[in-house]
């Protein structure tokens, strides 16, 4: 069994683990009141706040500038301002994944983990009694359900698998690009690459 964790760490490079706080994450869990899957933690911690193959951004709850926690809080508020009752079916994940509820940035609810300049959203679906899933909005109103972890999703989408709904891959050759996000105003942010990958 692939150790998903391992593998998408192995694409990205060694750990930077630059601003790893556990007490910036239990506060994050207090105010959410729900804890973050343990290979998200790891992934932010070893590479957040940063910019993923040129789409995909992570946020880091121990920085001012792309809090994690901030992000989450203002995203969960913009779709929570949506009415769904207005919304086609087909564009309601009440209905689409048949949820009781739908809560945005709460405990079982939908609570936003990453985003991509492409307009897709990924949420970890904490419905309290099954294991957490990830849906993924595509920016267009479409929905799609990924039976995994955010390690296995992160490892899927690099390696340019359909990810962010049908037709969504994101693929580049070569070793994956990740490019620290600015801190400051004055900040030039840094770009590296990870290990070749022989892809």
């Amino acid at each position: 069994m692939t150790d998903y964790l391992f593998a998408a760490m192995a694409m990205l490079g060694p750990a930077q683990n630059r601003y790893a706080d556990p007490a910036a994450w239990d506060r994050l869990h207090a105010e959410l009141g729900v804890r973050l899957p343990a290979d998200y933690q790891v992934l932010v911690d070893a590479y957040a706040p940063v910019h993923l193959n040129g789409h995909l951004y992570l946020h880091h709850p121990a920085t001012e500038p792309w809090n994690l926690g901030q992000w989450i809080a203002e995203t969960a508020q913009a779709w929570s301002d949506v009415e769904w009752d207005d919304m086609d079916p087909d564009e309601n994940p009440r209905l689409l994944f048949g949820l009781e509820e739908l809560h945005f940035g709460a405990p079982r609810g939908l609570l936003p983990l990453a985003s991509t300049d492409r307009g897709e959203t990924i949420f970890l679906v904490d419905v309290g009694t099954a294991a957490p899933w990830l849906l993924v909005e595509d920016g267009e109103c479409g929905w799609t359900r990924y039976d995994m972890g955010f390690a296995e999703w992160l490892h899927r989408y690099l390696l340019g698998e359909d990810m962010g709904g049908p037709n969504s891959s994101a693929f580049y050759p070569g070793p994956v690009q990740l490019r620290r996000l600015p801190m400051s105003v004055d900040d030039r942010p840094e770009a590296w690459s990870g290990p070749e990958r022989g892809m």
